[in-house]
């Protein structure tokens, strides 16, 4: 194979392991999709369209209460706050894309694929459009068309809860978390996040606590010292 074929597969080969976490957040959104009034196909066009499982999940709930639909763009901006965060630190690593491949990549980014990408970029692999894309093919593949399993046949499950089938995603993240463990201020920056997004749900409730345990590490991010890789040799 040529090197694009290559970094595609690589990039597939990298989505595997995240589509196992994904299998039950689709479904479980399939589900509670349609239990909310949605059709199926409203159900899968809104995966495909918004593909951001945590923020259509906060939709669903809002939708199903009749809430105001500014409110409902402001939570779910919220929620998908940290995806600004995402792109400004990807942005450096896809500088040689073109704009178009940018303004995809970007429609595509998610949680571990900002992860995946930051780690090739770490190791000096470069995020190539044949990576990046190769990977994006099963992750969203498989979240549109578990969506449509979920509406189509999530009445089935009465209580997914009770299978933990709702823990699963939450304990792939909290993995993603511990492999940046290697970089300077984790612990104070994770720590300071943790925190605050507890109070923060406690005090003014979800969405919001995303948002704000987001600042907050990026806060300690900026004002604390970084001790340079090595030490200081002058």
């Amino acid at each position: 194979m040529n090197g694009k074929a290559v970094d595609f597969m690589d990039g597939a080969k990298a989505g595997v392991p995240v589509v196992l976490a994904v299998l039950p957040f689709g479904a479980l959104f399939g589900a509670l999709a349609v239990n909310n009034g949605f059709s199926i196909g409203e159900t899968v066009l809104f995966s495909m369209t918004v593909f951001a499982g945590a923020s259509q999940m906060v939709g669903i709930e809002l939708f199903g209460q009749q809430v105001a639909p500014w409110l409902i763009v402001l939570s779910i901006f919220a929620v998908n706050f940290r995806h600004v965060l995402y792109s400004a630190a990807l942005g450096r690593r896809i500088a040689h894309w073109s704009f178009l491949a940018k303004a995809t990549g970007f429609f595509f980014l998610t949680d571990p694929q900002f992860a995946e990408a930051e780690h090739r970029g770490t190791a000096g692999r470069g995020v190539s459009t044949w990576w990046y894309f190769g990977m994006v093919v099963p992750l969203y593949g498989s979240f549109v068309l578990l969506s449509w399993i979920g509406a189509a046949f999530g009445n089935l499950i009465t209580n997914p809860e009770a299978l933990g089938l709702d823990y699963m995603l939450p304990i792939y993240f909290l993995a993603l978390v511990m492999a940046f463990r290697g970089r300077p201020l984790w612990l104070p920056v994770v720590s300071a996040s943790a925190v605050a997004a507890v109070i923060a749900h406690e005090m003014i409730g979800s969405p919001w606590h995303v948002s704000i345990g987001a600042i907050a590490g990026v806060l300690v991010a900026v004002v604390a010292p970084v001790k340079p890789i090595g030490g200081d040799n002058g």
